[in-house]
C-alpha cells in the first residue's frame, strides 16, 4: 500500500496527478482487479466521492495515463516541427523521448506490459493510441515514403524504453533500464542514419 500522504490542500490538477500515481502504484503492487477506488481514495487521503469527481472509475484513471503519454508524444511532434532540420534531429528527438522517463512512467510501462488486454480495451474505447502519436513524430522526422528500413529502425528507437522495461530482470534499477534504453536508441538511430 502506498504511503498515506498528510492531508494538504491540493489543486484539482495536483489531486488528479497524485491519484494517478497512487492508483498506478496500487495496480502494480496488488493488481488492477484487486484495487478498489476506495483504496485509492484512502491512500490519497480524500473521500471516495471526491475521487469520483476526478475519475469515474479505474478505467478512466488508466485512460488518463494513456492520454498523458499521448500528449507528450504530440508535444514532441510539435518540438520536432519547430526545429531546423539537421543530421542530429532524429537522435535529439529520440533521446528527448527516452530521457523524459520518470519512475512513474516506467511503472506505467510495466503496468501496460503486464496488462495488454486491459490497456488495449481502454485505449480503443477512449480512442487513444500513443503509437499513432509517435507515428506523427516519425513522419515529422522522415517522410512516409522514406526507406522502410530507416523508418523501422527509427520506430524501434522510439520503442527502446518499453523494450528495455520488458527485458529487464526483476529488481533492475530504473536508472539501469533507462541507460540501456538510451544506448539501444542511440545505436538504432545511428543505424537508421546509414544508407
Amino acid at each position: 500500500m502506498p504511503d498515506r500522504q498528510p492531508a494538504t490542500r491540493r489543486t484539482g490538477a495536483q489531486t488528479r496527478a497524485e491519484a494517478q500515481r497512487i492508483a498506478l502504484e496500487l495496480f502494480s503492487n496488488q493488481g488492477y482487479e484487486a484495487t478498489s477506488m476506495q483504496q485509492v481514495a484512502d491512500a490519497l487521503g480524500i473521500r471516495k466521492a471526491s475521487l469520483y469527481y476526478h475519475f469515474r472509475g479505474k478505467d478512466e484513471i488508466v485512460r488518463s495515463l494513456l492520454e498523458g503519454r499521448g500528449d507528450e508524444a504530440r508535444a514532441l511532434a510539435r518540438w520536432v516541427h519547430e526545429q531546423t532540420p539537421s543530421p542530429t534531429l532524429a537522435r535529439d528527438a529520440v533521446l528527448r523521448w527516452v530521457d523524459s522517463s520518470s519512475r512513474e512512467k516506467l511503472r506505467g510501462i510495466r503496468f501496460m506490459n503486464a496488462n495488454p488486454l486491459l490497456v488495449g480495451t481502454v485505449a480503443r474505447r477512449a480512442g487513444v493510441d500513443v503509437g499513432d502519436e509517435l507515428a506523427a513524430v516519425l513522419d515529422a522526422l522522415l517522410p512516409h515514403d522514406a526507406d522502410p528500413r530507416r523508418r523501422l529502425l527509427l520506430r524501434m528507437a522510439f520503442m527502446s524504453l518499453p523494450a528495455a522495461v520488458a527485458a529487464a530482470e526483476p529488481g533492475t534499477p530504473d536508472e539501469v533500464t533507462v541507460a540501456a534504453a538510451r544506448a539501444a536508441a542511440e545505436s538504432l538511430v545511428a543505424a537508421a542514419a546509414r544508407p
